[in-house]
Formats: C-alpha cells, structure tokens, sequence
C-alpha cells in the first residue's frame, strides 16, 4: 500500500475503532475537506451541519483498503421515472458488489451527505424523483443548510468521493459543454470539477446532447486525462462513436487503474474513462440524432437551461424513441458499473502491492 493509502487507512481505522467522528483535516486525500473542515460519521444522530455520514459497510471497506465505487443519485431521481429508477439503483449496487467492489451511493439526505445508502433512502430518492434537489457543487452548502434531500450531480458526487478517499466513480454520461456553449457559457461544473478532484470518473462518455469536441477542448484545458476503455473513438452515451478521437486508450481495468494511480501520485486532477456502450444495447444513431435534435428545438422554444436542460432533453428523447433511450441508459450503466467495479479491485491491488502498474 503505498504512503497516502496507508495514512488514509490509519486514520480511518483509529477513529472509527474508537467510535468517534473523524476529522477528515487527518485525511491527506482529502483535498476538499482540509479545505472546508468537514467532518467524517458513522452515524447521523447529532451530526453537526457539514458532517459526511459513511454507511457502516463503505466504512469498513476503506478502513482494510477494500475497493470502493461510488455512485451518483441524480441519475436516480432525475434520470429516469420510478420505478424504473430504482431497479436500475439497485441492479448497479449489485453489479458492483459482484464485481469484487463496495458501492457507495452518493446522496444528501435531510441535510446531511451520506456515502452510502440504505435501501430506505433509496426508495425515498428513487420515489422523490425530481422533486429531490439537485445538487452540483454550487449546491452542497444549500442543500445541507436547509436541511433538504438532494440528489448529487457528478461534480457534487465527486467532491464527496474524493472527501471520503474514494478514487473510483461511476455514472452514465459526463456533463459537457452544451451546444452554443460558446455564446450561452453554459458549461457543466463536472468539468471543472474534473480539473481539480483527483477521481477517476467512469461513464459511456458525454451525452451526445452536448457539443462533445468543445467538451474535449474544455476537458484539456482542465488538465483532465481521457481515456477510450478499449475504443480510440470517444464514445457518446448512446452511440459508440462521437466522430471525435479520445486523447488516449487503455484495454484493460488494470491499465485503467495504473492511469488513476499514476495521476495521484502525481497530483494531478481527475480522469474520465469512458466506456462505450455495449453493441447490443446501442441505440439507432439515426433515430437517436433525430429526437435530439428536436428535443433540443424544443428546449429552445420553451426557453429551458441551466441544470434543467439535461432532465428535460433525455425525457424527451425518451418519449420520442418510445423508450428505447431508456433502455439504452440502463444498459450502459450497468456496462459502466462492471467495469468501474474492475478497476477499483485492480487499483487497490497496486495500492496494496505498493505498486504502480
């Protein structure tokens, strides 16, 4: 295991042993919690505003230097319609587990953030759908201020990760920079988030609502490693191919997990792997191109933005495929959780071989 694992795995280990809250300003991982004084729990009762609870389960897995993956909620409550959305949660968790991995599934709930939930919460999530906040970085604070259940975005889910030493996360698709982007400034926070968080992101790529050579240009000027998983040809959620080369390619969970490993030795941020989407479950580009096109005049017409664009389009399209997109998304999340899962086994192996590659 190498020097940060290890100090990281002490200082969990000594804290949750005894019992009591862990100051995450012992955590060397964590970047963001040095920065903002939050504090680590087992357990949610008197939890001081700012406090991150870990399940029972995440907790134990970080303390022996278990595998990890952490998973998104917004793809659960503004993603996809109950109760579709909570089968897909819960086949995700499994997949993981199956895989060799701990899930930790990524939510605010009543004001406070939780790495890793029940299967409650889940249903209280999955069953909130979109009424559930949805939480980027910008939000956290309001989120846990007002005592509110919400959902976290990549960017928020990242931060959380990373504050509870967790380097491997999967979602479907990554945000990008919307088309327009360059008129609108309408960039996701995910991508600057990529910037900064030292994560490995795992997704089928950017929507391909977005404008995904600008998202590319955007990911590089973040300093962000991206890597094809077996593909040179940067995938688009839906659609194997984006017409856009990815700056490199890795063929193996272990050649992925020597990449992260690599950049956090380094100090560098965060790395998208991205996954294509299995042949079978690809949807027919034509079709898919068509309803986003038209979901996207649409979105114009009835003057939608902001983090409501993405949720509005990916219903849309949805209904104009007549389902087929979800079934898709299903799909690809799952491919996606496979392989995350692979790659946090294999980059805990190097951690605690005290290898690099």
């Amino acid at each position: 295991m190498d020097e940060r694992a290890s100090r990281r795995v002490t200082t969990l280990a000594s804290h949750l042993a005894c019992g009591d809250r862990v100051n995450v300003h012992r955590n060397p991982t964590a970047g963001f919690a040095t920065r903002f004084g939050d504090l680590f729990k087992r357990d949610a009762i008197d939890a001081p505003k700012g406090s991150v609870v870990l399940a029972p389960d995440v907790a134990d897995a970080l303390r022996r230097g278990s595998p990890v993956v952490a998973l998104e909620s917004t793809i659960i409550s503004h993603g996809m319609p109950y109760p579709d959305n909570l089968t897909m949660a819960r086949e995700v968790e499994a997949i993981v587990r199956k895989n060799g991995a701990t899930p930790a599934t990524i939510a605010i709930i009543d004001g406070v953030p939780r790495v890793g939930l029940t299967d409650d919460q889940l249903v209280q999530l999955a069953s909130l759908g979109p009424s559930a906040l949805k939480v980027s970085r910008r939000d956290v604070a309001h989120c846990i201020a007002k005592g509110a259940t919400g959902a976290t975005t990549v960017s928020a889910t990242m931060l959380l990760a990373h504050a509870a030493g967790i380097s491997v996360f999967v979602t479907g698709g990554v945000g990008g920079v919307h088309r327009e982007g360059h008129n609108t400034l309408d960039v996701s926070a995910d991508l600057t988030e990529l910037g900064r968080t030292p994560v490995c992101v795992v997704c089928a790529g950017a929507k391909s609502v977005l404008d995904i050579p600008r998202t590319l240009e955007y990911l590089e000027t973040q300093g962000v490693c991206v890597a094809g998983f077996g593909v040179d040809e940067f995938p688009a959620f839906f659609t194997r191919k984006s017409g856009v080369n990815a700056p490199c390619r890795v063929d193996t969970p272990r050649e992925a997990a020597a990449v992260v490993k690599a950049g956090r030795v380094m100090g560098l941020g965060g790395t998208v792997l991205a996954v294509p989407i299995p042949a079978e479950h690809e949807a027919d580009g034509a079709t898919s191109e068509r309803a986003i096109e038209r979901a996207l005049a649409e979105a114009s017409e009835e003057g939608i933005s902001g983090n409501a664009c993405t949720p509005f389009l990916l219903k849309r399209i949805r209904e104009l495929t007549g389902g087929k997109s979800l079934v898709s998304n299903v799909a690809l999340v799952k491919n996606n959780a496979r392989v995350g899962a692979l790659v946090a086994v294999e980059l805990a192996g190097l951690d605690s071989r005290n290898e690099e590659r």
